[in-house]
């Protein structure tokens, strides 16, 4: 079970990620690299080279959140992602439990339409 919820975006980084890094260092790849604010309440998503260990940023009201998990047996599938690198809530989940993404079929399900500003 995660902390985090469906109203979140979620923020794939999509390049192999040091695992020793923790808050600071992961906040650094979210300025630098991603050019979004770790502190903005998004989550952000980080897989090591081998795929075997995956760790999620995020802020909550007075600091961050770090959830992280390592894979004893099998791989992290790196999932399919928008245009501007964001990964859905359901495809988060299926790869956090090791379902095969490209075999899972999504029924269609009305999408409330994004305002923008």
């Amino acid at each position: 079970m995660t902390p985090f919820s469906p109203n979140q975006r979620f923020f794939f980084y999509r390049e192999p990620t040091d695992m020793r890094k923790s808050f600071n260092g992961l906040s650094g790849i979210v300025t630098s690299s991603l050019k979004r604010s770790p502190i903005s309440g998004d989550v952000f998503v980080f897989l090591n080279r081998r795929r075997t260990h995956v760790k999620l940023l995020s802020w909550d009201r007075n600091g961050f959140v770090l959830y992280y998990k390592r894979l004893e047996e099998g791989t992290f599938e790196v999932p399919t992602l928008t245009p501007d690198g964001v990964l859905t809530w359901p495809k988060l989940m299926l790869m956090l439990e090791g379902v095969a993404l490209q075999s899972a079929r999504f029924r269609k399900r009305y999408v409330l339409p994004v305002k923008v500003a």
